[in-house]
């Protein structure tokens, strides 16, 4: 199991809550959806501020976008 960016994370929990990238992209302050969408595509870094702010949008811990990976790394180190 390779280890997912935070885009990827970001993504798939938006997609699991049924969200739209063009409501993440409007609430967020984006004027296009694609500015958006490179953050999610790893083509533009993300911020704390800016995780911490899709986290409040997606209801979700800031901590979910980063301790994915951790139990991933554990459970290779198990396994």
């Amino acid at each position: 199991m390779s280890k997912k960016t935070i885009g990827q994370i970001i993504k798939e929990i938006r997609s699991s809550k049924g969200i739209t990238a063009t409501h993440m992209a409007k609430n967020l302050g984006y004027k296009a959806v694609s500015s958006y969408l490179r953050l999610e595509n790893g083509d533009s870094t993300i911020s704390l501020e800016k995780a911490k702010m899709i986290a409040d949008l997606l209801n979700v811990d800031v901590n979910d976008f980063f301790n994915q990976n951790l139990r991933i790394s554990r459970k290779n180190r198990t396994a």
